[in-house]
């Protein structure tokens, strides 16, 4: 499974720059709007998003740039017949919605990379980790020492690792998918589709839907074929998905690493 993280000194000045400039490949958002201009984000939005302390660690606020209205996490119609509390990711169209009573759906905006796009089906949550630690695979190792040796045993939670503030680990007839759903420590590509990884979505949302979900939560990703399914009533057909916009630029000075598998 693969992710994106940023590594600060003096780890980062390990690894190797050409393998780092290689992967930075992002277009330019405009510039966030201001309060009055029509399509900006409201305050409510602004404070949903803003600086929160969590286990001792504080969650920067994600900057104006990044969010939409469309994009927060809000209630909206959903038409399925699975349970309340089930959780639905929709790979193609780039949501994810925890099902409701009466046709209703809490939204949640995330990132999904080639890995996410591939992997369809039926899950269940066996883990849930607060800050998870985070391992390269011996693959990656060998595959890439100069890149993945200086953090071959791997980095604990926090701002830096890949997983974000939350994860949710999917299990498939008792085994690990090594699919996962996470928060990430690079909004700007939330709403978007990286070159790789599997679901990550804004950390305060990855905290927030954390609280919702138990253990055993029923998972179901949609095939990318799929997209929109459930959007609209039953017979109805489906509108028609937007056509992928820019993703955000990185903040100046900020260098993702190689997206490889977590664990």
């Amino acid at each position: 499974m693969t992710f994106a993280y940023r590594l600060r000194r003096p780890v980062r000045a390990a690894l190797s720059l050409a393998a780092l400039c290689a992967l930075q490949a992002c277009a330019t958002l405009e510039a966030a709007l201001p309060p009055d201009t029509p399509g900006a984000i409201s305050e409510e939005t602004r404070m949903m998003y803003a600086s929160v302390e969590d286990n001792g660690i504080t969650v920067p606020a994600i900057e104006d740039k990044y969010l939409t209205e469309d994009r927060k996490r809000q209630v909206v119609d959903y038409w399925t017949d699975e349970k309340p509390g089930t959780i639905i990711v929709d790979p193609g169209a780039r949501w994810l919605y925890h099902v409701m009573e009466d046709n209703k759906a809490m939204r949640y905006a995330v990132a999904v990379g080639a890995e996410g796009l591939g992997f369809s089906g039926t899950a269940t949550v066996q883990i849930k980790r607060d800050w998870p630690y985070w391992t390269p695979t011996q693959n990656m190792i060998r595959r890439d020492p100069e890149t993945y040796g200086p953090v071959r045993n791997g980095l604990p939670g926090g701002l830096e690792n890949p997983l974000g503030a939350r994860a949710l680990y999917l299990f498939r007839g008792g085994r690990d998918t090594l699919y996962r759903i996470h928060g990430t420590p690079s909004p700007w590509t939330v709403g978007h589709a990286p070159s790789s990884g599997c679901i990550r979505m804004f950390n305060q949302d990855s905290i927030y839907l954390a609280e919702q979900v138990a253990k055993g939560t029923k998972v179901i990703v949609r095939p990318a074929a799929d997209a929109g399914t459930g959007t609209v009533p039953p017979g109805t057909p489906l509108p028609e998905q937007p056509a992928p916009q820019p993703m955000a630029e990185a903040p100046t000075g900020t260098a993702p690493l190689p997206e490889e598998d977590a664990a």
